[in-house]
């Protein structure tokens, strides 16, 4: 049986805003399972919570599979961003306020007042919405669910929800089809069943999702997570080796070959939820100039604080007695400091003239860190650093950053600032594997400023705020820190000026070429290509 194509393109009622019979029903089917999961959080007293629980879940999923093929299937392969400015939700208005603020207020509960949800504390039993998912919780691991359990699920579930969805819209593109699945591989076993199987095999054993890597990750070197490595002989030395080795060797060398798109569009949970149950707000992020600078000093501000509440965290467990410690403060924060040096003089070196201004912000923030690690061992003492206690500080990382910033801030917002915000504006790893991709990396996307028509949609649907137009214009290649390769721009190109690609260095960077008047002679600037 043949479906219908509507070749419509209108973005005028009635096709730009309203939905069929069948989006409707599909509609009201999800709701249900969401009333199911309401019902819960209220402490209905479900007979069977199993069943309740896959009732749920099945209607949210069957709702959001009718409702997209209903979507998709009917229209022609290409970009489908019809009417998206005349959605409420997807336009700042009322309705993406109400999800914004109802998204918000859920990870608020869920770090802060986790009893809200029903979690049972001092041997009580669970309640509420966390109660609901203890059946799928003992299947798994034989203990009952947790509030962070409850988010891991929820969490994988929308990426595989949002991700056939978004494999659907953009069926006309085989990377984007890739792309996704990927994300849903990585995101269903590295951060949801691997640590769950691992907690039945070693419950010491630091289990938590296996795919971050340090600062994403910024527990690694935390005291207790590094005493659960190391009490657990060879499995745990290897893990915290594999961490280490993923930092400085593994993550520059995918950065090189790949730019960082290996990781913030492949692999990454915070990446994957964007990319799929964000991707109807990714026009909503903001290309100004001023969010520009706000950006780039942000989230290097961000880096700045991962890196020396690390050292600090290290620092706290380290003594000054060599015979009681084979490493001292004194030598781990020399070691740090010698280090951080060594890497930006090779940066000065090689590539000073040609980052210019940024190598004076550079060193800004290199001096800055240095001074910061040098008050912190002249000033640090048994129980403090930075005249802060230890412990305070140890969870201060994960207080601002790992919760208010990276959960509350970053998903919540979706409807509000876009899909992105903490990978644009807050996360360390980002900024790390943006100033890999800057220096050193062969990926770039290519542009055919001929082709061009100026139509924007590129720039419009930029998550990470870049205006792709201005460079497409000119013809000149996009080599940007904050870029994280997800292709959305290329995709929804009516031209294909855009490509995504991994060459050799030697010109991915053409800013220089693109010149105006009779500045060069560009018969011979052809014939050096």
């Amino acid at each position: 049986m043949s479906t219908k194509v509507n070749h419509s393109m209108s973005l005028a009622k009635p096709d730009a805003t309203d939905i069929s019979t069948k989006q409707k029903v599909a509609l009201a089917i999800g709701i249900i399972g969401l009333f199911i999961m309401m019902l819960a959080f209220l402490n209905f007293d479900f007979p069977n919570r199993a069943v309740s629980l896959s009732l749920s879940l099945a209607a949210i999923s069957i709702g959001t599979v009718i409702y997209a093929r209903d979507a998709y299937l009917n229209k022609l392969e290409g970009i489908k961003n019809d009417g998206v400015w005349f959605k409420s939700i997807s336009s700042r208005g009322l309705w993406g306020w109400i999800v914004g603020i109802i998204l918000t207020t859920f990870y608020i509960v869920l770090y802060f007042l986790p009893t809200y949800l029903g979690l049972g504390e001092n041997g009580n039993p669970n309640s509420g919405l966390i109660s609901l998912f203890d059946p799928l919780s003992q299947l798994l691991s034989g203990r009952n669910a947790s509030q962070w359990f409850v988010y891991g699920t929820l969490y994988t579930f929308a990426i595989f929800i949002f991700g056939y969805k978004f494999m659907l819209k953009y069926k006309h593109n085989r990377y984007q089809q890739v792309r996704t699945l990927s994300v849903l591989f990585f995101q269903l076993g590295f951060a949801f069943l691997i640590p769950e199987f691992m907690y039945v095999m070693n419950s010491d054993l630091p289990y938590y999702d296996l795919k971050s890597i340090w600062p994403l990750n910024y527990y690694i070197f935390d005291e207790w997570s590094v005493n659960g490595f190391l009490s657990n002989g060879t499995i745990g030395l290897g893990l915290i080796l594999f961490g280490i080795l993923s930092i400085f060797v593994i993550s520059p060398i995918l950065t090189y070959k790949y730019g960082k798109r290996w990781y913030c569009s492949w692999v990454c949970g915070c990446g994957g939820l964007a990319e799929t149950a964000g991707d109807s707000f990714r026009q909503l992020s903001s290309k100004k100039l001023s969010a520009w600078k706000l950006e780039r000093w942000l989230v290097h501000i961000v880096l700045v604080f991962s890196v020396v509440m690390t050292v600090a965290m290290v620092y706290t467990y380290l003594g000054y007695d060599s015979n009681n410690f084979w490493l001292t403060r004194d030598v781990f924060i020399m070691a740090v400091i010698a280090f951080l040096s060594v890497v930006f003089g090779i940066v000065l070196y090689f590539k000073g003239k040609e980052l210019g201004k940024d190598a004076k912000i550079g060193a800004i923030g290199f001096f800055v860190v240095i001074l910061l690690l040098l008050v912190l061992h002249f000033t640090g003492t048994t129980q403090e650093v930075f005249f802060i206690q230890g412990s305070t500080l140890r969870s201060a990382y994960g207080l601002y950053i790992g919760s208010i910033f990276s959960g509350v801030i970053g998903t919540g917002f979706y409807p509000i600032l876009g899909s992105r915000s903490w990978c644009r504006f807050g996360c360390p790893m980002a900024a790390i594997l943006g100033f890999q991709q800057r220096l050193f990396s062969k990926f770039r996307i290519t542009t055919n400023g001929g082709q061009c028509i100026s139509c924007g949609n590129c720039s419009t649907y930029c998550e990470m705020g870049i205006d792709v137009r201005a460079y497409a214009q000119k013809g000149e290649n996009i080599v940007r820190s904050s870029c994280v390769g997800c292709g959305i721009c290329s995709a929804v190109c009516p031209r294909g000026v855009l490509k995504l690609e991994n060459a050799s260095e030697k010109g991915r960077i053409n800013s220089n070429d693109i010149l105006l008047g009779n500045d060069v002679n560009l018969l011979d600037l052809i014939n050096q290509k």
